[in-house]
């Protein structure tokens, strides 16, 4: 009997989908894109309006031979590709090289990969949407444009290997700028007062607020004495005493920056990481011995949430917590947001993250956990706190201020609380109210207005202003979503593609741009500047967007992109004079000739290659160095590897002849038993160094927050979420 072919992107997916389908549906797999543009030419014709030329992707013969069996021997070809922009190409691409109209009843979609959900999506296919192909059609193009034509540039102006691209040359600038502004920063220096107070037994502290009423910076040690003597030994009289109910909202689902950020600060996973789970949390994991569809699609910039899953959650909650602890709501779109999708949320509330543990992988469920509890909580009551501000008067009109808070009503934070790791910035200790991520109590005795509680000390502090943060990858995934460059899904991608260029390097987790960055930068801001213009880019994006919105003829477009960027790629050609890079020396000696090495980029990244070529040929991987050096051999230091399948480990560098390996990253030596230390994280994003001998206790704490440095997500994700 014939039956009806549904073709997905991957095998994984195709598994999980095959077992909601009976006898009459045969899936199979694309592997992804079949057709591209070729990448040995430019592949675009300019004079006939932006044609591209498309070809049968290096590989994918046989899968297009094996589809097209397939498609001849059956009823009628389904198209299941992922429901967005670059699934709806891929649809397309199928169509043509598989020789079946695009305009017929072909194409199906589902946000979660569900028994119901794809059954749904079998009673209502479509033709393939040609706006949402010709928006990725135009965004493809526009990049080979600006990659194809720029990198030759580079190569022939600075060095091989390099490249621009529309978005990544903004990511580095973004960098280049953050770097100079650390440059530029000068502290400055400021004090602070704290007055250690108590009330019927109970301690407090309170801050020097200012005189008359007015905020005062104390800028240096003499104006600290000053209201020191002041004061001098009181009394301090409370002269208000405010109390007010503080409410304290969930945080919306994921979107698909929100969870890259989240996934970052709390799980400390890269962002191509983070993608990869979802992407396979999604297309579905074996548990007991049934393939399920964990999650919704991950690629969304919504926090809508479908009606059917809100009940659902609603029931969940009320069943575990109680009917005070229940929320519900669908949530809205934030302004700008395509909205195509639902937010990200598990496919099904009552599977719980204790009821996969030890079925699934444990990043997978890590990740899923997150996932979980973002979405259930944000179907939860707020929390409700009771907040109290004090202010008390002192001597000479001097004025000191005193807050804290209980929480009344704990809501969504029995289960879950947003990451809210503040990176240090430059501007001064806020002295306002505190909000305290964790929900824990800050008391104060009970205090009334004309009580004078005791004066126990004055505790001066100096301080200094310290310069704006280094882009963690989660904070420039970020300030891209909040700026509009590029897409969420290609953040990925752009991290990869400038570390490997060589154009930024990675510092305690934080991105350093190179020099080699710096010069391309300024290269191109100078010959170039919309290409590196955040506005711009930003713009170009929304142009983009409104090809698949409006309808617009995207050939139109990408040509008034990219007729003043051909003059200025012609004009920078005779302008741009031979750059000279300075040659990066390390401190390593080749092994065959003892002559320097020297540190040179290629297409995987940088390695290291002898300084006497072409009459000494040898190479050698760049290892990063930790500082640390190795206990078991005692000559060689710890440097971070990678493992056949891409996960850094950290062993000594004399491997094979010495096999001492850890998988956390070592930052210092145990003062006790000389080992050494690792970094460990808590999940709520507290983080300690602790002893790797199993017989040494020895650990210190390094603060309560993470290092990534974040604060609460941004952008699109937050708005509606009431």
């Amino acid at each position: 009997m014939a039956r009806s072919l549904v073709i997905v992107e991957s095998p994984a997916k195709a598994r999980t989908i095959e077992r909601f389908l009976g006898r009459g549906y045969e899936v199979a797999a694309s592997m992804g894109h079949v057709r591209d543009l070729p990448r040995s030419q430019l592949g675009v014709d300019v004079a006939q309006g932006f044609v591209p030329k498309y070809i049968t992707i290096r590989g994918k013969g046989a899968v297009i031979a094996g589809l097209k069996q397939k498609a001849r021997k059956a009823q009628r070809v389904l198209l299941a590709t992922d429901p967005d922009r670059e699934g709806e190409a891929i649809s397309w691409h199928l169509c043509h090289a598989l020789g079946v109209s695009p305009d017929e009843k072909r194409r199906i979609t589902f946000h979660e990969i569900t028994r119901d959900a794809v059954r749904r999506a079998l009673a209502e296919p479509r033709p393939v949407d040609r706006r949402l192909v010709d928006a990725q059609q135009a965004r493809r193009v526009v990049d080979r444009l600006v990659g194809y034509q720029l990198s030759p540039l580079l190569w022939r102006k600075v060095r091989g290997g390099l490249s621009a691209g529309r978005v990544q040359s903004v990511a580095v600038r973004l960098i280049c700028d953050r770097e100079a502004e650390i440059r530029e920063f000068r502290a400055e220096e400021y004090w602070t007062i704290a007055a250690r107070l108590s009330h019927g037994g109970q301690a407090f502290t309170a801050r020097y607020h200012g005189r008359d009423g007015r905020r005062q910076v104390l800028e240096n040690a003499a104006a600290v004495q000053s209201v020191v003597a002041g004061v001098g030994q009181g009394p301090l009289t409370v002269r208000r005493v405010q109390r007010r109910e503080r409410r304290r909202n969930p945080a919306p689902p994921f979107t698909t920056a929100a969870l890259q950020q989240e996934a970052a600060r709390k799980l400390n996973l890269p962002v191509r990481r983070t993608m990869r789970l979802a992407q396979e949390l999604y297309e579905g994991l074996d548990v007991g011995g049934e393939h399920i569809g964990l999650i919704t699609y991950m690629r969304t910039d919504s926090v809508r949430v479908a009606a059917e899953a809100v009940g659902d959650a609603a029931t969940f909650v009320r069943g575990r917590w109680g009917d005070a602890y229940a929320a519900p709501k669908e949530g809205r779109a934030a302004e700008g947001a395509q909205d195509a999708h639902e937010a990200i949320r598990p496919t099904g509330v009552t599977r719980t993250p204790e009821s996969l543990s030890g079925k699934i992988g444990r990043d997978h469920l890590r990740l899923y956990r997150l996932i979980w509890e973002r979405f259930v909580a944000s179907q939860m009551a707020p929390a409700v706190f009771d907040t109290v501000s004090v202010e008390l008067d002192a001597p000479e009109r001097h004025g000191f201020r005193a807050s804290g808070s209980t929480v009344k009503f704990p809501g969504f934070m029995v289960l879950y609380v947003e990451g809210r790791d503040v990176a240090p910035g430059s501007g001064r200790a806020d002295e306002g109210e505190e909000e305290d991520a964790e929900g824990a109590d800050r008391r104060l005795p009970q205090l009334a207005e004309g009580d004078r509680p005791v004066l126990q000390g004055l505790e001066p502090g100096q301080h200094f202003t310290e310069p704006p943060p280094r882009y963690s990858e989660a904070m420039l995934v970020r300030t891209l979503e909040e700026k509009g460059i590029g897409r969420p899904s290609t953040y990925a991608t752009i991290i990869e593609t400038i570390e490997a260029r060589g154009y930024v390097e990675k510092d305690q987790r934080r991105f350093v741009p190179t020099e080699l960055g710096e010069i391309v930068t300024d290269l191109l801001r100078e010959h170039f500047p919309q290409i590196v213009d955040v506005t711009f880019t930003a713009a170009m994006e929304r142009d983009l967007d409104r090809i698949e919105t409006e309808d617009l003829d995207w050939r139109h477009v990408v040509g008034r992109f990219y007729t003043p960027f051909e003059q200025a790629l012609h004009a920078a050609e005779d302008a741009i004079g031979q750059v000279n890079l300075p040659e990066e020396t390390s401190d390593e000696t080749c092994p065959e000739c003892g002559r320097p090495m020297l540190v040179k980029r290629g297409r995987f990244g940088p390695f290291l290659a002898c300084s006497g070529y072409p009459e000494c040929k040898t190479t050698a991987p760049l290892l990063e160095r930790t500082g640390v050096g190795c206990p078991k051999c005692g000559t060689g230091e710890i440097v971070v590897r990678r493992s056949r399948k891409g996960r850094t480990f950290y062993g000594c560098r004399r491997y094979p002849e010495c096999d001492y390996v850890l998988w956390a990253r070592p930052v210092g030596v145990c003062p006790v038993c000389g080992q050494p230390l690792v970094e460990k994280r808590g999940r709520q994003g507290a983080h300690w160094r602790q002893c790797t001998n199993t017989d040494c206790d020895y650990r210190d704490g390094m603060g309560g927050q993470a290092a990534d440095g974040d604060t609460a997500v941004g952008g699109a994700g937050r708005a509606g979420w009431t």
